[in-house]
């Protein structure tokens, strides 16, 4: 059945409406919050509403009118469903009121349309068992103020025209247009997950986009590597006890996701009210690699996530996006040289040239098996130069220097690899957790091929961000003298990073995401760590079919 409350939605916008109800999506604001505090009190059940039969009876009486709370009624008839925030029942009649928050708005009517078909909704439901309404009330919690919608039959049409486009709607299976310039945008609750403005200027549009309205990331990751560490539940906290530096708490509203190196245990009911709040946990080897990520019901999405299916069996979509990706990755191996390197001007233009060469024979290639030769030929030429992003560090009698020749893992032979290895897993569990979160399947990319524990798509949009983010890491970790040749421990078996060592080098990275930049296509700042979720949810509207190609990020 059809929520009343989708349908006030998508009066006001439909393509909210089918964000929310289609899609499942939903995000918390200021606004949202207002509105939840402003029900607190009519949430709570009240006494129940009289039966139709002995409303007629008492439809002459003068007693104090019964006010009921919350109550449930749906319609088959109608194919409708609302919660009602209070029925006032009185001398035979019921009278539906709708709690708003804020003020009264100063318009002809007293309120503006979605609102009053919302409550005309409401009032057909009680008719609908049987009572008779003649108006309803929306009571305006800011102003504290009743405004009297009466039910005539212009508004009824509307309401049930409303519904039946809401039907129609979702029924197609189409996510509906963005507004175009609209002032509902700004302060929408889901503006960062719609890109109102970001889809208009994909589409040609010559406005700009409009700074996207998010809140501070004030939630951030919660990372333990000691080794036997225990973590618990204890009322709104989690408590981790480590023997190494004692007992600590974090809040769980301050905890984006949980990131878990070696052998911690995690209780069962801390894991419950993570998997609650929808805080994903990812697990990791002790020595970094990403292992699996768990998290809660998950996104309720499923119709991004059949695009995402269709797809990735048609392999020349797939041929086309995993060229895009090879030159977007190339393209800025060639941004991070400009920036960092410290070598001779010949060698450093040698080397841009090699690569803007294989990122136009990467648009050419004829299968995946020529792409991945292009790539592997950029990688080499990337990795054989990446000596000169470096400053030269002093010597260690034990370990070395950090002169690099060539890219190797599993494991890594020396202490950029080692690095270069770590940074690769933290920036994978990222995007994986960040594709998890839109209703994406991690598992199932278009360039990697599908493996099993593989989260082929989070690897396939970590292509371009590698040298962006991770390699951006380890060069300045190196260069700023942040991380040292003692921070390494190397055996027979490779190099590794030591437990001081991971813990400097992840600050370096997650201080990174914070770090705040420019959209190259949108032109407003916004955080990496943003940056990688915006670029998810375009990822979505363009395997919805909303935008014809995939903008990269391709900073200057």
């Amino acid at each position: 059945m059809v929520p009343a409350r989708m349908v006030n939605e998508f009066v006001y916008c439909p393509r909210l409406a089918y964000l929310m109800w289609a899609q499942s999506e939903w995000a918390e604001s200021a606004e949202t919050i207002e509105g939840q505090r402003a029900h607190t009190r009519v949430n709570r059940p009240g006494r129940p509403l009289p039966s139709p039969d002995a409303m007629n009876e008492e439809a002459d009486s003068d007693e104090t009118p019964v006010v009921s709370r919350s109550v449930t009624l749906s319609s088959a008839t109608l194919g409708l469903v609302a919660k009602l925030d209070i029925a006032e029942a009185r001398k035979g009649f019921v009278t539906p009121i709708e709690y708003k928050r804020g003020k009264r708005p100063h318009v002809a009517r007293g309120a503006y349309e979605p609102e009053r078909i919302q409550v005309c909704l409401q009032g057909l439901l009680l008719e609908e068992h049987g009572y008779r309404v003649e108006e309803g009330i929306i009571f305006f919690a800011g102003s504290k103020e009743r405004v009297r919608v009466t039910l005539d039959e212009e508004l009824r049409s509307a309401a049930r025209r409303a519904i039946n486009d809401l039907r129609n709607t979702v029924a197609q299976n189409r996510l509906p247009p963005p507004l175009k310039d609209s002032p509902k945008c700004p302060r929408c609750a889901l503006v960062s997950v719609c890109l109102p403005d970001e889809i208009q200027m994909l589409l040609g549009s010559d406005l700009a986009p409009r700074q996207i309205a998010v809140p501070r990331d004030t939630a951030l990751p919660l990372i333990v590597q000691s080794q036997h560490a225990r973590i618990s539940k204890d009322g709104e906290t989690l408590k981790i006890i480590d023997e190494e530096q004692g007992e600590k708490r974090v809040r769980l509203i301050d905890v984006s996701d949980i990131a878990l190196f070696g052998n911690i245990y995690l209780t069962t009911p801390a894991l419950s009210a993570l998997f609650e709040r929808e805080i994903p946990v990812t697990y990791h080897s002790h020595g970094g690699w990403f292992r699996g990520v768990a998290h809660g019901i998950g996104h309720r999405n499923v119709e991004v996530r059949t695009a995402q299916y269709r797809m990735s069996f048609d392999d020349p979509a797939c041929l086309r996006f995993a060229r895009s990706l090879v030159a977007a990755k190339i393209t800025n191996q060639r941004t991070i040289f400009r920036r960092n390197w410290k070598g001779e001007a010949d060698d450093r233009q040698t080397l841009l040239n090699t690569l803007k060469m294989s990122s136009r024979r990467s648009a050419h290639a004829t299968s995946t098996e020529a792409l991945l030769g292009v790539e592997g030929t950029a990688a080499a030429a990337y990795f054989s130069a990446f000596n000169g992003l470096l400053h030269p560090p002093p010597r260690d009698a034990e370990i070395g220097t950090f002169q690099f020749e060539k890219r190797n893992r599993r494991p890594p032979s020396d202490p950029v690899n080692a690095l270069l290895s770590f940074g690769y897993a933290m920036l994978t569990r990222h995007l994986t957790v960040a594709v998890a979160s839109v209703g994406l399947d991690p598992y199932r990319g278009f360039f990697h091929a599908p493996r099993y524990g593989r989260p082929s798509l989070a690897l396939d949009l970590m292509e371009p961000f590698r040298p962006i983010i991770t390699d951006s890491v380890v060069v300045s970790a190196i260069n700023n003298g942040e991380i040292g040749a003692t921070d390494f421990v190397t055996g027979v078996t490779g190099t590794a990073l030591t437990q001081s060592g991971r813990r400097r080098f992840i600050k370096a990275f997650e201080r990174r995401l914070n770090q705040e930049a420019t959209h190259p296509v949108f032109g407003y700042r916004l955080s990496m760590r943003r940056m990688l979720l915006v670029q998810v949810r375009l990822l979505c509207r363009f395997l919805l079919g909303e935008i014809p190609d995939y903008p990269h990020y391709l900073p200057r």
